[in-house]
């Protein structure tokens, strides 16, 4: 039985930015929420947090807060 927030249901997508060495995570949108899983993991677990917390996290990223290079 599928869910609204069912992630096998949903288009997972990974940035642009993305090297292709195998480090990304991908996310996908879902009625009021944004999943997020390891690429490297597709069939294991995942993360889903709220629309508006995920804006928060992307603020957050853009200003720098969250670099880890």
């Amino acid at each position: 039985m599928t869910t609204p927030h069912d992630p096998s249901r949903v288009k997972w997508r990974k940035s642009s930015r993305s090297s292709g060495n195998g480090q990304c995570v991908e996310v996908a949108s879902m009625p009021s929420a944004v999943a997020v899983r390891d690429s490297k993991l597709s069939a294991g677990p995942h993360l889903t947090i709220s629309a508006q917390q995920w804006r928060l996290i992307l603020r957050e990223i853009k200003a720098g807060r969250h670099d880890v290079s």
